[in-house]
């Protein structure tokens, strides 16, 4: 409802052209990002902020989010030339859309804005929201630069796939649009923006951003396609993986010669012959174990830095993602 409403009054061209884009590519996900501003803006405000009014830009606030989501993930099947998405198509590889999806992940980009200012342009919080959102797509996509040109489709180097590339990827292309920027948003909206607050939220987080791209690294190889919607591209598209990165710190020489004479290639024998070397290497066993550790530091950082923030914004994120399926 509120991309519909903020559809109103465009000129006739756009009411054709862009539902489709809207409708298309934003709904179909969980919408755990944009449920995450609803949820922590309801536990963060006062009595005298539950307001009709000050919910409704809550939720405004969420659908941007997920918009900018949508506008991230067209661009990136693009970039990884993905084939599915959600259960469905990518939206390039729709007949008559192709390269013409790159304006339409801008177009998606820009309804962000023109939704925030027509929701809370006139709100106190405003230009801090409108920083927040420019600093996250800055910082998405520089991630996203560091994910393509540690892993470019045409180049295999496995040297270059450290645990701590691996981690500098992980927390600027998925950790801080997706954790810390709908909790960020919701404690601007209630007031709270001295740094130390936001810091201590941050550390917290980024954690679990870290968390939640290893668990979509697992299951892009393990995953069942019918519970995830995409089919999983991660080996054939080179990609720096939690995966490959541990698999290289367990193999022996001769193993690592068939990880470097099959990874990256598109062939379904060459991706079938390294999902079989994460098997031989125990990489499901490997994954589980990084889970509970990962979960328990989890919650010594939930102990720690939420000493004046609600534990349970923090432990309800935590417990929807943990042993997640999809």
């Amino acid at each position: 409802r509120a991309q519909r409403r903020a559809l109103q009054g465009r000129s006739q061209e756009e009411h054709h052209l862009l539902p489709r884009v809207l409708q298309y590519n934003a709904p179909g996900g969980k919408c755990n990002r944009g449920l995450t501003v609803v949820a922590a803006f309801r536990e963060l405000s006062g009595p005298g902020q539950k307001d009709a009014e000050s919910l409704r830009c809550a939720l405004a606030v969420g659908w941007c989010i997920e918009l900018f989501q949508a506008f991230f993930l067209v661009a990136d099947d693009i970039m990884d030339q993905s084939l599915t998405r959600r259960g469905q198509l990518c939206w390039y590889k729709k007949e008559g859309i192709g390269l013409d999806a790159i304006n339409d992940a801008f177009l998606l980009e820009s309804s962000v804005y023109r939704m925030l200012k027509k929701y809370c342009g006139q709100q106190p919080y405003y230009v801090h929201l409108l920083e927040l959102f420019l600093q996250t797509a800055y910082q998405t996509e520089l991630g996203q630069m560091l994910d393509l040109i540690t892993a470019p489709i045409s180049k295999v180097d496995l040297s270059q796939f450290s645990e701590e590339r691996y981690k500098a990827i992980v927390k600027y292309k998925t950790a801080f649009y997706s954790f810390y920027l709908p909790v960020a948003a919701a404690m601007y909206m209630v007031g709270i923006d001295s740094k130390e607050e936001h810091e201590n939220a941050k550390a917290i987080l980024l954690e679990m951003g870290e968390y939640f791209q290893i668990q979509d690294d697992y299951l892009d190889c393990f995953g069942d396609p019918a519970l995830t919607g995409k089919v999983g591209t991660d080996i054939q598209d080179n990609k720096c993986s939690w995966l490959v990165v541990q698999c290289l710190q367990r193999v022996t020489p001769e193993q690592r010669q068939l990880l470097e004479e099959n990874y990256g290639r598109k062939e379904p024998e060459r991706v079938a012959k390294v999902k079989e070397l994460y098997e031989t290497v125990g990489m499901r066993a490997a994954f589980q174990q990084y889970e509970e550790s990962s979960y328990r530091r989890l919650q010594e950082l939930i102990e720690k830095h939420s000493n004046r923030l609600p534990k349970e914004i923090f432990l309800g994120l935590a417990r929807k993602i943990y042993k997640r399926q999809k």
